[in-house]
């Protein structure tokens, strides 16, 4: 901006100003220059393009994120199903007079699961560690 200057004398609401005010602080800049260098991003004539552009990136970026998001839903839906198929094949339908002592033994497996599942949630570790792990060390 040019070494010429001209005073401008202008009102901000209270909130507006304290945002000024702490933006400026942080970036240790004075307002006069915060405001000066938005009012120049404002008025410019290719605001508009480097508006699209960040948006553009945005975009590009969450599109990835999103892709990546896909693979993984997949991913699991086809270990998932490949494990059930399985399960099926290998576990036969039981007798009438084991079934009463399987479904109890199921409910208490079940339980553990979902605390097993719970906790590794919450603490840790994930599969994908796990995998990685495998894989570096066969490696």
């Amino acid at each position: 901006m040019s070494g010429l200057r001209i005073k401008h004398t202008f009102r901000l609401p209270p909130d507006l100003s304290a945002a000024l005010a702490d933006y400026a602080a942080r970036k240790r800049v004075t307002q006069a220059l915060v405001v000066e260098t938005a009012l120049a991003t404002f008025l410019s004539g290719d605001n508009a393009e480097h508006l699209e552009a960040a948006l553009a990136r945005r975009l590009d970026r969450l599109t990835r994120q999103a892709d990546a998001l896909a693979w993984h839903v997949e991913l699991g839906n086809e270990t998932l199903s490949l494990f059930v198929r399985l399960w099926m094949v290998n576990n036969p339908p039981l007798p009438d007079d084991a079934l009463a002592t399987a479904q109890m033994m199921g409910k208490e497996r079940w339980v553990r699961f979902i605390e097993t599942l719970n906790r590794r949630m919450e603490f840790g570790p994930r599969l994908r560690d796990e995998v990685s792990e495998d894989i570096e060390t066969d490696d």
